[in-house]
């Protein structure tokens, strides 16, 4: 058996699920149509242009969200290191504590100016 066929029947079956609920939702889901809907939202601002022209816009939702990202990304680079860890030794530990000490700063800066007081 060819080993890229397991890896076929999950890659198939996640677009069977992907797809199918698309097509569920688009079929069940209700589809009453108005302006409410149609309309842009921007975290709770509405964007009119005498709102825009009132003062600035504020961007802390999206600076939390990157915020968020860059955070999450470093747990997922920690993974790896987990489960090789016997293997990695003394140089694999002092390389991830070099990691984490990089990271941290970011987080405390954050956290000092707050960024993460939401």
């Amino acid at each position: 058996m060819n080993p890229y066929v397991p890896l076929l029947i999950m890659a198939a079956a996640a677009l069977v699920l992907a797809f199918g609920g698309l097509g569920a939702s688009a079929i069940l889901g209700p589809s009453k149509k108005s302006r409410t809907k149609a309309d842009n939202y921007e975290c709770g601002i509405d964007p009119t242009s005498d709102k825009l022209d009132a003062g600035r816009f504020p961007v802390r939702y999206y600076l939390v969200a990157m915020t968020f990202i860059i955070f999450d990304i470093e747990v997922v680079f920690m993974y790896p290191w987990a489960v090789s860890f016997n293997q990695l030794g003394l140089f694999g530990l002092v390389a991830m504590l070099t990691f984490i000490a990089l990271i941290t700063v970011p987080y405390i800066y954050e956290w000092r100016r707050g960024g993460l007081d939401y």
